[in-house]
């Protein structure tokens, strides 16, 4: 996968809205200009400017809420806050959904890819989700950078790479972490050369994880 031309800082998704109204508008995932909202189950990522369902208009967002206009009103809202669609004169306050299952939303670059910030080992790493790798994959200059010893732990295989078969090392990450999604003991591999360029979030990790695509979001949630 090509690196994406554009990156954009993933946040927390949040989980199931709780109902207490005719029509709810919750905020599940917030971007730098743009803010995926939910609307009576209706979810879409809506840029600033922009009318999602139900009419609900994005005014502002950032990484800590956005602005929504509403039957008219506008008001701030946080991430997982749910309003009544009906407005203040319904009676109806707002909630906040219960903690659940660890969610994220990663928005599609322009190019059609996702990146997202993430970390190995306690190491930060730049990822780009790619669903083509079995594995967690790294060259062999990001794996000494982040001192992964691959050579010494690893165990020798070869790899297909666009230049070629070349060596690699199959090694176990004790954990990487995405937003709030942590998994223990994923499979990687460590590749000799350049290639890839960048950190691939392959399916080792995506395995143990639930993750879908809706208009352009990539949504992952953990499985426990």
């Amino acid at each position: 996968m090509p690196r994406p031309d554009l990156r954009i800082a993933a946040c927390l998704l949040a989980l199931a809205p709780v109902f207490v109204g005719a029509a709810q508008v919750q905020v599940v995932g917030l971007f730098p200009g743009a803010a995926v909202i939910n609307v009576d189950g209706q979810r879409k990522l809506v840029k600033v400017g922009q009318t999602g369902p139900g009419g609900v208009q994005v005014i502002s967002a950032d990484s800590k809420g956005a602005v929504l206009r509403v039957d008219g009103v506008e008001r701030h809202y946080g991430l997982s806050r749910e309003y009544n669609q009906a407005g203040p004169s319904s009676g109806a306050s707002s909630v906040t959904a219960p903690p659940q299952k660890a969610q994220l939303s990663i928005a599609r670059s322009n190019n059609g890819h996702y990146q997202v910030a993430g970390s190995i080992d306690g190491h930060p790493v730049q990822f780009l989700v790619d669903t083509g790798a079995t594995s967690v994959a790294m060259n062999e200059h990001q794996a000494r950078r982040l001192g992964i010893d691959y050579r010494v732990k690893g165990l020798p295989m070869k790899a297909s790479t666009a230049g070629g078969t070349v060596n690699a090392w199959r090694v176990t990450f004790d954990r990487i972490k995405v937003g709030s999604l942590e998994v223990l003991g994923v499979e990687g591999a460590v590749i000799e050369g350049q290639a890839p360029v960048d950190v691939l979030l392959g399916m080792s990790f995506l395995n143990r994880v639930r993750w879908r695509e809706e208009q352009g979001v990539l949504l992952l949630e953990s499985k426990f």
